[in-house]
C-alpha cells in the first residue's frame, strides 16, 4: 500500500511516518517504482507508535519498546519498569502544571480586570 493508505490505516500522518522513518523507528519500505509500499506489519508498527507516543512516552523509550515488541525472549519486568517511570514522569508533569494553574489562578484573582493600569499578574512577570 502507499503512503496515504498507510497514514489511514495507521492514524499516523504521512509526515509523521516521514519522520519515524527518517530517524529509524520505522525501515524505510521497498519502493515501487517512486512510491513507497507499505505492508500490513509496517502499518502494525505504526500503530504500536502512535499508541506509545498517546501514552507518554518518548522516541528513545518507543525505540526501546520497539526492541522489547520483537524480542519473544523478553521479560515483563522490562516493559513494567519502562511504563512505571513514564507514569511517575507523568505523575511529576501533573504535580507541576497544577502548581502553575494554582499560581495563575491566584494571580487572576488578585487583579481587579478593570481600566487600570496596574496589575499584579504584569507584576509578577516581572519580577
Amino acid at each position: 500500500m502507499n503512503i496515504g493508505a498507510a497514514s489511514d490505516a495507521s492514524s499516523v500522518s504521512q509526515r509523521m511516518i516521514r519522520h519515524y522513518e527518517k530517524i529509524g523507528l520505522v525501515p524505510a519500505p521497498p519502493r515501487r517504482g517512486s512510491y513507497r509500499d507499505y505492508s500490513d506489519a509496517d502499518v502494525h508498527r505504526l500503530r504500536f507508535i502512535a499508541n506509545a507516543r498517546d501514552l507518554g512516552f518518548p522516541i528513545e523509550e518507543i525505540r526501546t519498546l520497539l526492541g522489547l515488541w520483537s524480542d519473544r525472549t523478553r521479560s515483563s519486568a522490562d516493559v513494567k519498569a519502562l511504563a512505571q517511570s513514564r507514569a511517575a514522569e507523568l505523575g511529576r508533569k501533573v504535580r507541576a502544571l497544577e502548581a502553575m494553574r494554582r499560581s495563575l489562578t491566584e494571580l487572576a484573582q488578585s487583579c481587579h480586570g478593570d481600566d487600570r493600569p496596574d496589575c499584579p499578574i504584569i507584576e509578577h512577570l516581572a519580577e
